[in-house]
């Protein structure tokens, strides 16, 4: 177990038996206190879901959105070319009848506007919407132990109590901003893409990108689906890439009500089958390891992998390739081969290859034509690894090799993953402990839904558990039905307060990082890595997912469950 940080001034440290009241600011004094039984923390596909079976379960439940509406996610991220990388037909409400299965997807990966207008209906179907607090922020939640409730503040000064916190925030919400000198002198357009002007409907704003000098900062997930469409338009597009990823095709279609039966089949059925594969995609893993086959037969498969729609190729190959550097070679050199039969320059090509890390131990971008962006003659490659940026001018971005002047800049630099949201709200539980300082290490959770010290707190889609490694769409939902099972199981027997047992916290967290260890992912810093110093100044790399598998840890909730919540002190 990590030790916890030193307690805050004014309250007790963790242990004392005195309990602990938060100061009560005197704006807190002035606004009226809505109480309420749970407050849930966000309104995307997880949140409204909760929110939902909560109200069902006899709760009186309040929502609280940032957003003027609901989407999550799908709300913030309008930018060019944004879609989903799970099938369409694999993700969101299985449980909604009259909605899913119901929905007609117009694709098989859907984009943006879609999928928020997916959300709405859903939000719409569900009856949350009134429910739900729209355009504020949670600034602080803090646990009052004499009262076992937790007294919620926002952005607007007003101040709700609850019983039950649950975050929903998202893995992927929390904006990172680079840290490039000079970024406010810079005279031209510029925002980062999870925060793209809006058209004032479901989609991006129109921003016309002819001739205009374009520049995009990032070639994550993001930043491929960018670039492939401004491309398209800019008079000149400078992608600055620090790091290539291994990138393949998404193989996107339109989907027919008759092809989606074809794919999906029977709902409830699909569903199951979802259930048991390792991510909750719609990919089987092949029983051999790659040592077991040909080089014939690696070939056939790879070839075939690739021409497969979606994360087939990452999730359906040989069962070693995320355990084994041997069988992971075989599959980066095969994609390395494709990247350089789609790159006509043979130095660009070289320079898109990843060097630095194995196949698929960070998230695998899909792309559309995105290798054939760089044989335009508008688009440049500028390696920021051979010569860094310096800074932003008032012009455009200076980096090592001189200035590149532009008009407008796409940070595509991702996100402060799976803790960042949490880091932003000050959370602090029993003895006045902030969240942020027991976890300045790396989390430590039970089953990655509670951490000691913070009773009746549960994080959603959240570190530690199966969900943020997984088809949300499905394992969020299903983490979702466990943790209202678990609250109408304490109602029902007039417990009000559960929090885990620290043993039983530890072994979970030890869990995590030993599963971890044994994958080939350990060597990467993906944005599921939370990474720090220890005192000699060597890196210390804390994953921040479960990667035992989404059938093993829904296993081995379900078992917790039937054991009357082993695990958790309930009170």
């Amino acid at each position: 177990m990590i030790a916890p940080g030193p307690a805050e001034a004014g309250h007790p440290p963790r242990g004392s038996s005195k309990p602990a009241r938060p100061p009560t600011p005197e704006s807190d004094r002035r606004q009226p206190v809505e109480t309420v039984d749970a407050v849930v923390i966000g309104a995307g596909i997880t949140g409204l879901y909760q929110t939902y079976l909560l109200h069902q379960a006899g709760f009186d439940v309040r929502g609280i959105e940032a957003a003027p509406d609901v989407g999550g996610t799908w709300y913030w991220n309008r930018y060019p070319g944004c879609r989903l990388d799970t099938e369409s037909y694999a993700y969101g409400y299985f449980a909604l009848i009259g909605l899913m299965p119901d929905w007609q997807w117009s694709e098989r990966f859907a984009g943006q506007p879609e999928l928020l207008r997916y959300a709405r209906a859903a939000a719409d179907r569900m009856g949350v919407r009134e429910r739900y607090r729209f355009g504020v922020r949670v600034q602080g939640a803090h646990y009052d132990e004499s009262a076992n409730r937790w007294r919620v503040t926002l952005n607007d000064d007003s101040v709700i109590e609850c019983r039950y916190l649950l975050s929903a925030v998202g893995p992927l919400s929390a904006t990172r901003m680079p840290e490039i000198p000079g970024m406010d002198r810079f005279e031209g357009q510029s925002f980062h893409s999870s925060r793209w002007p809006s058209d004032g409907g479901d989609g991006p704003a129109h921003i016309d990108f002819r001739g205009k000098r374009v520049g995009v900062i990032g070639t994550g997930a993001t930043g491929v689906q960018i670039i492939a469409e401004l491309g398209k338009t800019a008079a000149e597009l400078y992608v600055f890439q620090r790091t290539p990823n291994w990138c393949t095709p998404l193989g996107n279609h339109p989907l027919t009500a008759q092809k989606m039966a074809e794919l999906r089949g029977d709902p409830r059925a699909f569903l199951e089958y979802l259930k048991k594969t390792p991510t909750a995609f719609p990919y089987d893993r092949s029983p051999l390891k790659a040592s077991q086959a040909t080089a014939d037969e690696r070939r056939q498969l790879f070839e075939s992998l690739y021409a497969m729609p979606g994360y087939g190729i990452w999730l359906s190959g040989y069962r070693d390739l995320l355990l084994n550097r041997t069988s992971n070679t075989y599959l980066a050199d095969f994609v390395a081969d494709r990247i350089r039969s789609r790159v006509k320059d043979p130095v660009v090509a070289e320079k898109l290859i990843p060097k630095n890390h194995a196949f698929g131990v960070r998230r695998v971008p899909m792309e559309t034509n995105y290798y054939e962006v760089y044989n335009q003659p508008n688009v440049r490659l500028v390696d920021a690894a051979e010569a860094p940026i310096e800074a932003v001018t008032a012009k455009g971005i200076r980096t090592g090799a001189g200035e590149v002047a532009l008009d407008v800049i796409v940070y595509a630099t991702g996100f402060d993953a799976v803790t960042g949201a949490l880091d932003r709200i000050d959370i602090r539980g029993k003895g006045g402990l902030a969240l942020k300082d027991a976890w300045r290490d790396g989390p430590t959770t039970y089953l990655g839904l509670q951490s000691a010290g913070f009773p009746n707190f549960f994080t959603l889609v959240g570190p530690h558990n199966g969900a943020a490694f997984c088809n949300i769409g499905v394992c969020g939902g299903l983490q979702v039905e466990w943790v209202t099972g678990l609250l109408a199981w304490m109602a029902a027997r007039g417990r009000r307060s559960v929090e885990p047992l620290r043993d039983f916290e530890d072994r979970w967290t030890a869990r995590v990082y030993d599963e971890y260890a044994k994958t080939l992912l350990a060597d990467s810093d993906a944005w599921w890595v939370k990474t720090s110093r220890n005192p000699d100044g060597s890196l210390r790399r804390r994953a921040l997912i479960y990667v035992g598998g989404a059938p093993e840890y829904r296993s081995l909730c379900d078992e917790v469950a039937r054991n009357d919540y082993e695990g958790f002190d309930i009170r």
